[in-house]
């Protein structure tokens, strides 16, 4: 049967400009560390607050494909989530003892919000299908802001064990709720939308944090060689999502193409924050390089996972994966080796071109 894409409001547009300010509050965790030992520290922290935010967005996504009409009630819902994200988005400054509570109370009310609105889903709904899967959400989401406000009772080392558990718990999941979501599946044109223009603004934050790098004082090769690693992992990524992908597909419960884009997500974050930290003479160069490349390797996996959704001819060869690996994990041991700002650019740079290439032409040569 044939899905028609459902448009993309203007809300969820406005709605995504919160998100990835948000996003970029959050690399601030490890973006201005004065050594490798804060940011081995602070690494674990930015990722649990990485989920939550992405985790939200997601559940939210799913919601909206699934039930939003863009109705006076959404649009009051997505105004209601956006003040709450804004506010936690500043509220992890300082020490983690001064703004643990109220980041975690704010995001238990925004579990609150969205488990809102799958409740009157599920008290409107009329058939029984819609019921069972608002319903498992519900038992998510509930969960989630139960352990998060119940969190905030205790002493930091309790509540931080309890808000882990209840951050996690409504991460993993969905994923044992697979066969309910296939009662109703989601609208995958939409979803892929979604996907795609969060990662491409995600991208912009970005540019926009290796600005600095073009400036009269700053501008030298490596400045055009980080430009280039950014432009050929955004070629890297619209070849697949824009060309590969069979965005027609139907019966999916787009679990699959979610949490995918968690490595995607995650790893431009991580590269984001390396591209600032390799010309920073304070910073230890190793962790640096190791920080870029982890990014790299999660960005390439999620890139790779996204073949399962492939148009039949465009499946990838295991000549095509391998190659990705190996100029990967080469490039992320030479830089290791060499830890100057300017090998490190230039080797980063031939990784990115040779495997945007690569995907490129293995796409014009399926195509033929």
């Amino acid at each position: 049967m044939k899905v028609l894409p459902k448009k993309v409001q203007l809300t969820e547009l406005f709605y995504d400009l919160v998100f990835v300010f948000a996003i970029s509050k959050v690399t601030g965790l490890i973006h201005h560390v004065e050594n490798a030992r804060e940011f081995l520290e602070y690494f674990g922290l930015f990722a649990i607050v990485m989920i939550v935010f992405l985790n939200t967005w997601m559940v939210q996504t799913v919601y909206t494909n699934r039930y939003g009409k863009n109705s006076l009630r959404d649009i009051i819902f997505f105004m209601l989530d956006m003040a709450i994200l804004l506010f936690m988005s500043n509220t992890f400054t300082g020490e983690i003892t001064m703004w643990f509570r109220p980041f975690v109370f704010a995001t238990g009310l925004l579990s609150l919000t969205l488990f809102l609105e799958y409740f009157l889903t599920y008290r409107t709904a009329k058939d029984s299908v819609t019921k069972e899967v608002t319903q498992k959400f519900m038992y998510i989401l509930g969960f989630r802001t139960v352990m998060l406000l119940l969190s905030i009772l205790f002493s930091l080392k309790v509540g931080l064990i309890l808000a882990v558990l209840g951050i996690l718990g409504s991460w993993i999941l969905p994923l044992f709720f697979t066969r309910t979501m296939r009662k109703s599946p989601i609208n995958f044109p939409h979803l892929l939308e979604r996907l795609t223009l969060i990662t491409i603004i995600t991208f912009g934050e970005t540019i926009v944090d290796i600005a600095p790098y073009f400036t009269l004082k700053t501008i030298c090769l490596p400045s055009l060689l980080i430009f280039g690693v950014v432009c050929l992992l955004f070629m890297t990524y619209i070849t697949q999502f824009d060309h590969y992908i069979d965005e027609k597909r139907t019966g999916e419960t787009g679990v699959l193409l979610i949490y995918l884009h968690y490595f995607i997500l995650f790893g431009l974050s991580l590269i984001t924050v390396a591209l600032s930290f390799i010309s920073e003479t304070h910073f230890d160069d190793h962790v640096a390089v190791l920080c870029l490349y982890g990014g790299l390797m999660l960005f390439y996996i999620g890139i790779l996972i996204a073949a399962r959704y492939n148009q039949g001819k465009l499946h990838l060869s295991p000549q095509l994966v391998g190659l990705f690996g190996v100029t990967t994990i080469l490039g992320a041991i030479c830089s290791y080796l060499t830890g100057t700002f300017f090998w490190v650019t230039l080797i980063t740079f031939a990784v990115t071109l040779l495997n945007a290439t690569s995907y490129i032409a293995y796409l014009l040569h399926k195509l033929r």
